[in-house]
């Protein structure tokens, strides 16, 4: 737990829980959709502290985490010592939205390999110095999968993007110790 502290209804302090969220290949959408919980965070920033994420200016992925967030799926070798990394260090693992559940749209290149979206997207599509990047360009795995093919997960929330309720739903009952039905049938249902 981290530092920051409430206090109970019988006058003691309680720590609050560490939430982060994380975001691999995808398109951000999750993380608009949490952000539309609007009036809400403020609801969330009373049980949990944010100790990670695009919105905060953290620059490693820190040990403790209760709850993390992951938006997107697996698909270099960054996202895979992300996810790893994530795993290693938190409580509990989300997998928020259909790219992290089941690769959705990052998973479409999976039939052409890395190679053929490599050469499209820095020689073929390019008029000015068409070259692909030797540096900065973390390298691409044979394929783009969801975050349970990597690590275990215990919660699934699909939806692209879930929606603002079933995001605050989710996290508010992981808050109060509540774990979501993770079936199958409530994965894809």
């Amino acid at each position: 737990m981290t530092e920051s502290a409430v206090t109970d209804d019988k006058g003691g302090t309680v720590a609050k829980a560490k939430v982060a969220t994380i975001w691999l290949d995808g398109c951000s959408g999750c993380h608009m959709s949490f952000l539309d919980i609007d009036e809400r965070l403020l609801l969330l920033a009373e049980r949990a502290d944010l100790v990670y994420g695009c919105l905060v200016d953290a620059k490693e992925f820190p040990e403790g985490v209760d709850v993390t967030l992951v938006e997107g799926a697996v698909s270099s070798t960054e996202d895979l010592r992300k996810i790893r990394e994530v795993r290693a260090r938190s409580r509990v693992v989300v997998s928020l939205g259909d790219c992290a559940v089941t690769s959705n749209v990052p998973g479409m290149r999976n039939p052409f390999g890395p190679q053929a979206v490599l050469d499209r997207a820095y020689l073929e599509n390019v008029t000015l110095n068409p070259q692909i990047p030797t540096t900065d360009l973390p390298a691409l795995l044979a394929e783009s999968l969801p975050v349970h093919a990597y690590v275990p997960v215990d919660v699934f929330v699909p939806g692209c993007p879930p929606s603002a309720d079933r995001i605050f739903e989710v996290v508010l009952g992981l808050l109060d110790g509540h774990v979501p039905d993770s079936s199958p049938q409530a994965r894809f249902g």
